[in-house]
């Protein structure tokens, strides 16, 4: 069993046990959280695909972390104008464990 849910404007391909990373969420360490917005479900090789949302699903998580990923450089450079501007970002990431999918 499968689901594809939508959140922080990404969907994520997900099943019952699995862990991902998706953008911050306000949600404490620990808590429960449901994801209302399924596009497709996957149950017993039979698709049911939602026009936009699949009706009456959800998905349970938990929340394990919230952290920081990894830093990327942004550098802009124009040639022979002495131009040079460098920037770092970490982006902030939720991870969760997909509890069940009902």
């Amino acid at each position: 069993m499968f689901a594809v849910i939508k959140t922080g404007g990404k969907q994520y391909l997900v099943s019952p046990g699995q862990k991902i990373k998706i953008e911050k969420l306000e949600a404490e360490e620990g808590k429960e959280i449901i994801f209302n917005e399924v596009l497709l479900l996957e149950k017993q090789r039979k698709l049911e695909i939602g026009a936009p949302l699949v009706k009456g699903i959800k998905v349970i998580g938990k929340v394990l972390k919230q952290g920081k990923g990894k830093k990327i450089i942004i550098f802009k450079y124009k040639a022979k104008k002495r131009y040079k501007v460098k920037k770092g970002h970490r982006q902030l990431f939720t991870e969760v464990e997909i509890i069940a999918i009902k």
